[in-house]
Parts: C-alpha cells; structure tokens; sequence
C-alpha cells in the first residue's frame, strides 16, 4: 500500500508530536488574524464562536491527509475542497485564489519553524520534503501559481510576508475571542509562543515587542520532553477538556 507520505519522512515526525502541532497552529492563529481574506474565517461563524474546536477539526483533517494511505488522503483533499466550495457557493462569491496559497505556505513555514525551535536545525532537503508534501495538497485542490519547487516557494513566501499581512478588525476580534476560550494565563502563554515561532513581519503587524521570557523555559522543556516527563506541561497548554484530544495528537495513524 502506497501512503501519502513515507513512514520514516520528517513530515510525520512533525505532525506526529502534539507539542509541535500545538506550536505550529500557534504561530499559524496569530497570521490568520492578519490573513487578507480573514472575512472568509467569520462567515460561518465557527472560528470566533469556537476557536479551539476549529484548531482541532483543522488539526484532525490534516493528520487524516498526511497519515493515509495515497488514495484516502487525496478523497480528505477532495472533502476539504468541497467543503470550502460549499462556503463560495453559501456567500455568492469565490475565497481569492492568493487566500488558499497562503495557508498552505503557512503550514510549510510553521512545520519547519515548529520542528526548529523543539526538535532540530532541518536540512535543505528536509524543508523541500516538508514543501513538497503541502505542495501536493495544493495541486489535487488545483491551486494556481503554487510554487513549483522549495526555492521558489522561500521567494513567494518572503513576498507573502511582506505584502500579504493586514491588521484589521477581525486581528483584533480573533484576539479577543483566544482569549476569551483559553483564559488569561493560558492566553499569555499561546502570545509568548506566538512570539517565538511567528517570523518577525508577523510579529511586527501585531505590533509584538515583548520579551521572550518563554525561550529559556522552552530549554527546560525540552530536558523534560527528552525524558519523557512533559505530559504535565502538555497537558497545562490547553483548556482540561480538550486533555484526550491532545493526548491522541501523540498517537501515529
């Protein structure tokens, strides 16, 4: 059986760790809320009224891809396109083309800049494998102007950093809605992680200049989480009742 994406390959390893998932969509939910089609992310109402409830659901969609075998995965492909086509279709007019680019470049971004700050320094090949996986989500969801190789995409993505991140109203809802579902303390956390693994235009646009008082606590962590001994810490990152859905995060398919 052919799978999506190799037993062994760094992509697994990535999204195979609940701490690293939890890092990469802490960076990806402060972009979001600077995303030029962030509209789109209210118009059903999920993000705002749940907005951890959708991080798992997005959580669990791309574990599905990334983990099946070749023919299911492309059917979850399939489901998410058609999922967002219901959306265009319920509001009389298409999400921009750039829109879709841009979360698929944020998750390539996130993964690597996730894995670095708790795993390792990836290689130049690794990162391509990285690209190339999301770049095949990208092509069976028929995604115009998608890079075409790793180089490309570090050049498109420094260009999507540059010009593509807006400060509006909904930067400024979604904030407050973090913090509303995960509490103040645990909203000061999500922001220092924010801090750390979001690339400098992102923090700049949200106007970030904090100290990074989390890094040297990171350093503890991973001691920890090299013994074996962060399920506590896990476990603290997010409200009790998300605690099992967190914990299969640490289960392979």
């Amino acid at each position: 059986m052919k799978y999506f994406t190799e037993k062994d390959s760094i992509i697994r390893k990535i999204w195979g760790k609940a701490d690293t998932v939890l890092f990469i969509f802490a960076g990806a939910s402060a972009e979001f809320t600077l995303n030029r089609a962030v509209d789109w992310l209210y118009y059903t109402g999920r993000l705002p009224a749940d907005p951890l409830g959708r991080l798992f659901s997005t959580v669990a969609y791309s574990r599905m891809i990334l983990f099946s075998d070749e023919e299911n995965a492309l059917k979850y492909i399939d489901q998410v396109t058609a999922i967002h086509q219901s959306v265009e279709t319920s509001r009389g007019t298409k999400i921009p083309a750039e829109a879709y680019l841009e979360v698929l470049y944020m998750l390539v971004d996130y993964s690597i800049r996730a894995c670095e700050l708790l795993e390792k320094k990836l290689s130049g090949k690794e990162k391509a494998e990285i690209f190339d996986v999301f770049a095949q989500v990208g092509t069976r969801m028929g995604l115009e102007s998608l890079a075409s190789s790793y180089e490309e995409y570090v050049g498109d993505r420094r260009q999507q950093l540059t010009n593509g991140l807006f400060y509006n109203q909904y930067s400024e809802d979604l904030y407050r809605q973090y913090r509303k579902h995960l509490g103040p303390s645990r909203f000061l956390l999500l922001k220092q992680v924010q801090l750390l693994v979001a690339p400098q235009q992102v923090n700049h646009k949200l106007n970030r200049y904090q100290i990074k008082w989390l890094l040297p606590l990171l350093q503890l962590y991973k001691i920890l989480r090299f013994f074996k001994l962060e399920n506590w810490v896990k476990t603290a990152m997010l409200p009790q009742e998300y605690a099992r859905q967190l914990k299969n995060l640490d289960t392979a398919f």
